[in-house]
This record gives structure tokens, C-alpha cells and sequence, in this order.
């Protein structure tokens, strides 16, 4: 299984936008009181999202090379998980760099190195050239799964619906 960056907001400025300005844009509203059925999903399967401790909406081009960096290092899933406990159960800033380097130390990468990699634009190119390859192909949101290269599944799917794509993607 691979990772594959894909951006809901590419046009977020890097630093990304205060998370009340973002909502207020988006659905003309001031709180994420729509957010709540995710949660309530998450929670029935022992996730507890706090959509209400995020306060920046970010541009994900750092964390979507980090992730990328991580898969080089064959830690990717790892890397996958901080972030997504990063993001959504603690409200992290996913721009800020020693932010995602702290995150990247739980998932068993070196802090410093991670620092370092992050200061530079490495990648930067890739994920975008990325991104925009995957909106050209029709996909426009997430969860996106590709199985076998030649099956996609797009949004969040029950598990049969997961599983006979698998098998057909195995046929082809």
C-alpha cells in the first residue's frame, strides 16, 4: 500500500488559514457543528476526532513531503497515523515544521533529519506534479483508493464495497 498526495485546498497560502476563516468560507457558517457526524463515526469505531481544537486550516504540501520522505524511509503508514492523531484527535498545525518533525519522531524518524529536510523545498515539485495529475484523472476528493492500478474507489466505502473492487482489480 502506498500514500499518494492529494490536496483539498491547494490554494491555501503555506502558512494555511485560521480553521474559523476556512469554515466561514466554505459552508458560510462559524462553527464545525457539521463535522459532528464524522465524529460520531469515529467515535463508533474508537476514534476521538476534535474537530474543535483545530485552529489553522492548512496547506498540506509539508506534510504530503514529509509523508512521501517517510515512504522513502519505509515508514510510511507510521508517518500516516501521526499525522492523521496529529491533525484530527489533537488539532496540530500541520505547516508548521517543528510541529510535523515532533510527529515525525513518534513515527520513528529522526527529529533533526526531519528538520533539515523540511527547511529545503525537496519534493516540493513531485507532490504537486502529483496532485495535479490526480485532479486530471477525475479524482477531486477523499478517501480515493486505486487498487491494482486499474480499479478506483472513490469516498468512504463500506468494507464489501472495499473488498469486491479488490477482487475485481485482481481479475483485471
Amino acid at each position: 500500500m502506498r500514500w499518494l498526495p492529494f490536496q483539498l485546498n491547494p490554494d491555501l497560502p503555506p502558512e494555511g488559514i485560521s480553521r474559523a476563516d476556512y469554515i466561514l468560507r466554505k459552508f458560510g457558517e462559524k462553527d464545525s457543528s457539521r463535522y459532528k457526524r464524522v465524529a460520531a463515526v469515529g467515535e463508533s469505531l474508537g476514534l476521538d476526532m476534535q474537530f474543535d481544537k483545530i485552529k489553522v486550516q492548512p496547506n498540506t504540501v509539508k506534510a504530503h513531503r514529509l509523508m512521501h520522505h517517510a515512504g522513502e524511509l519505509g515508514q510510511q503508514d507510521a508517518m500516516a497515523e501521526a499525522l492523521f492523531r496529529a491533525y484530527f484527535v489533537e488539532g496540530a498545525n500541520l505547516t508548521d515544521d517543528a510541529t510535523l518533525a515532533e510527529y515525525a519522531a513518534q513515527a520513528g524518524l529522526d527529529r533533526e533529519e526531519i528538520l533539515a529536510y523540511l527547511a529545503t523545498d525537496r519534493d516540493a515539485d513531485l507532490i504537486q506534479s502529483a496532485d495535479v495529475e490526480a485532479r486530471q484523472v477525475g479524482i477531486s476528493g477523499v478517501p480515493f483508493f486505486i487498487f491494482n492500478r486499474s480499479i478506483g474507489v472513490s469516498g468512504a466505502q463500506e468494507p464489501d464495497v472495499l473488498l469486491q473492487a479488490m477482487e475485481q482489480a485482481r481479475q483485471g
